[in-house]
């Protein structure tokens, strides 16, 4: 990460923790929930199809700018189906930088062509071997790695959902984001369960088990973008929901933290490493802060 970046997020994070605010840092724009895939743990794709016109977009970037927002997620759907005229996903990040976001990344399934070097991160979902992956999304694992192999920049991270499926595919997952050229490192969650994907949630002793594995594979000195010192408060499920520092805007709507706020009792069940890294974080655990600072400075 660039000084210049560091800098503005640090002392947003100092005035977050010595004034108690709420403001929101991080920010995503869903530009589409059109998908190319029937993914098995999916819940919020295909529902409208709809791909929000540039105009709208930009608004709402301006709008996320305004409020504070200098981390900015592009999100699906499938992000790369998003266009508007000859105006693509690439042109997207180019203008989300040109404005002034500090960090711009962007989700992807991966199974477009990856072209897109001006974005910091592509979050790309790989959920297991072959075998787990092709049975959580379809035929697509050999695809995604030959595109991974072709890409223009190293500034993928594998973005793996844990759940029922693909739980013992974890160490796969680290050692491939190791030994694959243009990944920098892997992140994960784990599964949320809404209403009807309520099958692939994992246990408590569930959870601790794919912890330990991940801390195994830290240790083995596998890339992975998470926080070590949150994982006893993502096993328990004892951090605050929802995010303040984070929102979501979809289709002019703006939603703390998720989409997925408005599904009831689903924050109590929430899987997002984020949500328990930045909301521990912005209350000033020491350890979890100084992770963060080590993870971030080294991965973007």
């Amino acid at each position: 990460m660039k000084i210049s970046s560091f800098l503005p997020l640090a002392v947003f994070g100092l005035k977050t923790i010595l004034f108690k605010k709420s403001d929101p840092i991080l920010g995503t724009i869903i530009v589409t929930d059109r998908c190319n895939l029937h993914c098995k743990h999916c819940s919020v794709n295909n529902i409208t199809s709809v791909l929000y016109p540039y105009a709208q977009i930009r608004r709402e970037m301006e709008q996320l700018y305004s409020m504070g927002i200098r981390i900015l997620f592009f999100c699906g759907g499938e992000t790369f189906l998003w266009r508007d005229g000859d105006i693509t996903l690439r042109d997207l990040v180019i203008e989300a930088k040109r404005m002034g976001f500090l960090i711009v990344n962007v989700v992807t399934n991966g199974t477009f062509p990856l072209d897109l070097p001006e974005a910091d991160l592509i979050l790309l979902s790989l959920d297991g071997d072959r075998e787990r992956h092709n049975a959580v999304r379809g035929d697509t694992y050999d695809l995604i790695m030959e595109n991974i192999k072709n890409a223009s920049s190293d500034n993928i991270c594998f973005y793996m959902a844990i759940n029922q499926i693909n739980k013992d595919a974890v160490r796969h997952v680290c050692r491939t984001a190791r030994d694959t050229k243009n990944v920098r490192a892997v992140s994960f969650n784990f599964h949320t369960p809404y209403p009807d994907t309520r099958e692939l949630a994992l246990s408590r002793e569930e959870k601790a088990s794919c912890c330990r594995v991940i801390e195994e594979m830290m240790e083995e000195g596998v890339p992975v973008f998470n926080l070590k010192s949150a994982f006893p408060y993502l096993i328990d499920g004892s951090f605050p929901t929802p995010c303040r520092q984070c929102v979501v805007m979809e289709n002019g709507t703006l939603s703390t933290c998720g989409r997925c706020i408005s599904v009831p009792d689903l924050c109590s069940q929430c899987g997002y490493f984020f949500v328990a890294e930045y909301t521990r974080i912005f209350q000033g655990k020491p350890r979890i802060v100084l992770d963060m600072l080590k993870t971030y400075l080294k991965y973007i």
